[in-house]
């Protein structure tokens, strides 16, 4: 795993650390490429429940780094319609998207800037606690660009349309309670890479099958009719009542022990 995204396992939580300081943590090429392989490699250890996505150095992520839009060789036009099998995301879309793709809660502690790119990654996040001091903005316009890190996909449902386009069009930058405001942030807490371990470890306690279910229950069915919507919700229901890690977080409950879950 590369140096400039580290993954630390504590338990069923992983810990995945932005790790460029120096950079603020900002996108080069092979930011990229780390968190997706990063998000990659969790996927593929079924004993992970829960991730923690922050940032070294007291930033989150400045966006992106401008050594990359200076790539000579690097085909823009191409590298943007070629998607990244078997996600539907392209190479630039997978470093956010990934977070969204995992089965698994994911929860982003956001210090100092949250810049363009960077928040774009918060995005795929499911929560986002900000420190008082975080401060964020859809940076892009600034560089003649729009906002394409899978933003259409992870803001929906939780920005009004009108606020997406005003602060993607003024490049605004907001404190974390203006952010927390208008749905950018879940909460806003002294402490958010604590909160969003604490809220890890809740998360890793639980029936992972129910954990699942629950976060492809609300990924999916905010976006289909009413019919699709509880058919999904008794697909996912059947496919985890009467299984094992129900029947033990039953008998945990009636018994007043700590459950013993199977990955």
């Amino acid at each position: 795993m590369s140096e400039i995204v580290q993954i630390e396992i504590d338990g069923h939580v992983a810990d995945v650390t932005l790790n460029r300081p120096d950079k603020l943590n900002a996108l080069d090429l092979n930011m990229f490429a780390a968190l997706a392989e990063a998000a990659d490699s969790i996927a593929s250890d079924k004993s992970i429940r829960a991730v923690v996505l922050h940032g070294a150095g007291g930033n989150f992520c400045a966006g992106i780094d401008l050594s990359v839009l200076g790539e000579s060789d690097l085909d823009f036009s191409k590298t943007l319609d070629t998607i990244v099998d078997p996600s539907p995301a392209n190479f630039f879309q997978r470093a956010a998207y990934a977070w969204r793709e995992l089965p698994i809660p994911v929860i982003c502690a956001l210090e100092g800037v949250v810049f363009g790119g960077g928040l774009q990654v918060a995005l795929g996040a499911d929560i986002r606690y900000a420190s008082p001091d975080a401060r964020l903005s859809i940076m892009e316009s600034k560089w003649g660009l729009i906002p394409d890190m899978a933003i259409s996909t992870t803001l929906r449902g939780l920005v009004a349309p009108d606020h997406v386009k005003e602060l993607a069009w003024t490049a605004r930058v907001l404190d974390s309670t203006d952010a927390k405001t208008l749905g950018l942030v879940t909460a806003v807490v002294d402490d958010p890479l604590a909160a969003s371990r604490k809220l890890a470890a809740e998360c890793a306690a639980r029936s992972p099958d129910a954990i699942r279910a629950i976060k492809a229950l609300v990924n999916d069915a905010w976006q289909v009719s009413d019919a699709d919507a509880l058919a999904l919700e008794a697909r996912l229901q059947s496919g985890i009542i009467g299984a094992n890690n129900q029947l033990e977080a039953v008998s945990a409950n009636l018994n007043k022990r700590e459950p013993n879950f199977k990955d």
